[in-house]
């Protein structure tokens, strides 16, 4: 591989790494805004999926991409109020709970999206940050989803909040000792709701970027357990919006190897590249879950750092 090859492949992994790093960046940091409450959210692959069928729906019927947008960051929160609500009862578990709002987002999305395989809706605009540039891979890599601007303001918005604001305060208390949180009057329950609520419209957005910008279509096959990984990568983050970010290129990056090699003339072994976010998934859920050592930075309440 000469020199143009090279950078014409670098180029390309970093802007795949921006285009499939967008919906893991909404759903991690969803996730990560549920967990430092003291509450655990597996039913994102339900929530992810529903979303992005109800944003590439709404999109379809109102021709306005962003009326999409806040349709599947809605039904991303309504699944996950569904979520917060059951598990506030007396002896029903996260995990349980999780996995059943799993199973009835996704059946929900592939029974309604039926009639919305075939159709095309108005897509989620690019900001073609590489106008500058005379290079078609300058300009391609660097012509990013209009998502993902938010995306950072939000990692950076979650980060300031946790630090600095009592609603952030309030949150990381209800995470790390609800016998605290109760003692100073607030209702843990109403907290975690209120968490898992908005970490669902987040995780929303995450949806509506699979559905209106990259693959573009709805189908039934669109997240591809995205929404699992996710729980991962907020472990990889240490709960942190900031690292989040991060966890979230990375994984981007590993997805667009294959797209990327294809694009400079190297097609073997395409399927294989294909399987890395996948695996690299496995090896950081050994690497960071020993049971002879804590996991730094988990909230209390959540039992995995005990």
């Amino acid at each position: 591989m000469d020199g143009a090859a090279l950078i014409d492949l670098l180029l390309a992994m970093l802007g795949g790494a921006i285009r499939v790093g967008t919906p893991f960046l909404f759903v991690s940091l969803g996730e990560c805004l549920t967990e430092r409450s003291g509450r655990i959210n597996l039913g994102l692959e339900g929530v992810l999926v529903f979303s992005a069928m109800a944003g590439f729906a709404g999109s379809y019927a109102t021709g306005s991409p962003w009326l999409g947008v806040l349709l599947a960051g809605a039904s991303g929160a309504a699944l996950a109020l569904l979520h917060g609500l059951l598990c506030s009862l007396p002896r029903v578990s996260d995990i349980a709970t999780g996995i059943a709002l799993m199973l009835l987002g996704a059946g929900l999305a592939f029974y309604l999206g039926k009639p919305l395989i075939q159709p095309q809706a108005a897509q989620i605009p690019s900001i073609p940050l590489g106008a500058w540039s005379d290079s078609p891979a300058v300009q391609s890599a660097l012509s990013i989803n209009a998502l993902f601007p938010l995306g950072l303001a939000l990692a950076g918005l979650l980060a300031w909040g946790f630090a600095n604001t009592r609603f952030g305060l309030v949150v990381r208390m209800a995470g790390d000792s609800s016998d605290a949180a109760r003692a100073l009057g607030y209702s843990v329950n109403g907290v975690r709701i209120a968490a898992t609520s908005a970490g669902g419209f987040i995780a929303g957005l995450g949806g509506a970027s699979l559905s209106l910008y990259y693959p573009g279509s709805w189908n039934e096959g669109l997240s591809s357990g995205q929404g699992l990984i996710a729980v991962a990568l907020v472990i990889f983050a240490r709960w942190q919006p900031w690292r989040c970010l991060g966890a979230a290129l990375l994984f981007g990056g590993a997805g667009a190897i294959g797209p990327a090699l294809q694009s400079v003339g190297i097609g073997g072994g395409y399927y294989l590249f294909n399987a890395v976010p996948y695996v690299l998934t496995l090896g950081i859920l050994v690497a960071t879950c020993s049971p002879r050592r804590a996991l730094k930075g988990a909230p209390l309440e959540l039992g995995v750092s005990r």
